[in-house]
């Protein structure tokens, strides 16, 4: 991918770990590639915590160095990266202090890229501060999740926002969307006939999206007692990849016709009447537990958590789609902390045979799926029935993998740095406008107004397990099971 876009990319939370752990390796793994950053682009980081930019590039060092180039870093290509990078002190809290931002960019080439990785609470302040020096021309702004705390605070903050930035300026990121099998994932089904014809509901009995940490809160435990789960995770990037899997084919690959299309599913995302939420959604929290051989503490023992929290570490939720080509499929999703593995992935589970002369195993449904694993490992695998050898017809569960690291030679593109650069070069594709935001908060909201209301505390669910049994009841009430229980 190359580019010709000079840009000055300004890093609000310069000092932040987002920016240490994905920000900033992209980026430097986008110019170490070569070609892809335009050489006059500039980098000028934003923070309060170090004094001037030699201390800056001195924590960078220290803290951006071990997370990138998994082969070592190419010290030729780390210098010149440094080199694109400057540093401005600023109190956030502090409107006058914009006004040495905009000296330092003030002769820096090409578009600005505002990017906020930092708390939503500071998302308003920023964008006037800057708007107020008049940094708010020729620019794009990048907001992180999570975009306020219901669809209320959310369209707050969108209005803010839109009084100052376009809606064609605003880059709302979800990172899920810049992953490689999702990518893939429209390729497969809107560049190849074989899959078009069984992507409905007359062939796919149900589908699973599954994001699983093993991780707890860790440093975020004050942060993740007032959102949990359900806003974290499900309001967002769930939400956003089931989208992905039942959209209509769209007109083209523009940013417009592939939104339009992702956000007629949200809209069709049939409402969960409230007295009907405990059928359909569980929350967890996990207990201590045991993972990989270690013990780990209960969620309410965590630096910054209440110890009589009621705040879901875990959610499954079971969606319909009220559209001609998903009605009656039940999609399931699922998301927690502490649980078993590390693992995000799609899971969709086509029709056993109508009538099999092979044996019983061809009846079985989940015979035929496709797995879509998004992390650790980014592969696409389809599982269909082939003969045993030896005598006899004996059916086996065999696979058919697209593991991208095998097949590709070049090395695969990060998430954020293929959205980075999506946002330098001005596509929108990959980003969340407003109105899919909307419908998927006023889609959640009941779930989560049911539960703010509810005395019942989340169901407790050891560490190092797949989370509490009533999300495996839920599914086996429809006659079937979580991809980790078959095995």
């Amino acid at each position: 991918m190359q580019t010709d876009s000079s840009f000055t990319f300004v890093l609000f939370g310069g000092t932040g770990d987002l920016s240490m752990r994905k920000i900033l390796p992209a980026l430097f793994e986008a110019h170490r590639a070569g070609g892809m950053l335009a050489d006059s682009g500039k980098i000028v980081a934003v923070a309060r915590h170090v004094a001037d930019r030699a201390d800056y590039l001195e924590w960078v060092n220290e803290h951006v160095k071990p997370h990138v180039s998994k082969n070592g870093v190419d010290e030729t290509a780390w210098a010149s990266f440094l080199d694109r990078i400057e540093f401005v002190k600023i109190d956030l809290g502090k409107a006058e202090d914009f006004a040495l931002l905009r000296d330092a960019v003030s002769g820096m080439p090409g578009i600005r890229v505002f990017y906020l990785a930092t708390g939503p609470s500071l998302f308003v302040p920023i964008c006037h501060a800057l708007a107020s020096v008049g940094l708010n021309e020729n620019s794009r702004i990048v907001l992180e999740k999570p975009l306020g705390y219901d669809l209320k605070s959310s369209n707050a903050i969108n209005d803010a926002v839109g009084e100052i930035f376009a809606e064609d300026q605003i880059y709302r990121i979800d990172h899920y969307l810049g992953k490689e099998p999702v990518q893939n994932l429209l390729a497969l089904r809107f560049g190849n006939v074989l899959f078009e014809p069984l992507w409905r509901r007359e062939w796919v009995e149900s589908i699973q999206i599954t994001i699983a940490e093993e991780l707890g809160v860790e440093a975020r435990g004050d942060f993740y007692d007032n959102t949990g789960a359900l806003r974290d995770m499900v309001q967002n990037h769930l939400l956003q990849l089931l989208s992905i899997v039942a959209m209509e084919p769209p007109h083209s690959m523009d940013s417009d016709s592939v939104r339009d299309e992702k956000l007629r599913v949200l809209r069709a995302l049939k409402p969960i009447d409230p007295r009907d939420i405990s059928k359909v959604a569980v929350r967890g929290q996990y207990h201590a537990g045991v993972i990989r051989g270690n013990a780990v503490p209960a969620y309410a023992t965590e630096p910054g958590v209440k110890q009589d929290s009621t705040t879901e570490t875990f959610v499954a939720v079971k969606v319909e789609i009220e559209n001609w080509r998903w009605a009656g499929v039940p999609f399931f999703l699922r998301t927690g902390k502490r649980l078993a593995d590390r693992v995000a992935e799609i899971v969709v589970n086509f029709r056993a045979v109508p009538h099999s002369a092979l044996g019983a195993s061809a009846l079985r449904g989940g015979a035929n799926r496709l797995v879509i694993r998004l992390q650790p490992n980014e592969t696409i695998r389809l599982y269909c029935l082939a003969k045993q050898p030896g005598e006899g017809m004996n059916l086996a569960s065999v696979h058919l993998d697209l593991a991208f690291d095998q097949f590709f030679r070049e090395g695969q593109m990060e998430a954020y740095q293929r959205l980075l650069l999506d946002v330098i070069n001005g596509r929108l594709a990959l980003f969340v406008r407003r109105d899919e935001q909307e419908a998927a908060w006023r889609w959640v909201e009941p779930i989560l107004n049911e539960w703010a209301a509810s005395n019942k505390p989340p169901k407790p669910y050891a560490a190092g397990t797949w989370g509490p049994a009533a999300a495996s009841a839920m599914l086996a009430q429809h006659g079937t099971c979580w991809l980790e229980e078959e095995n």
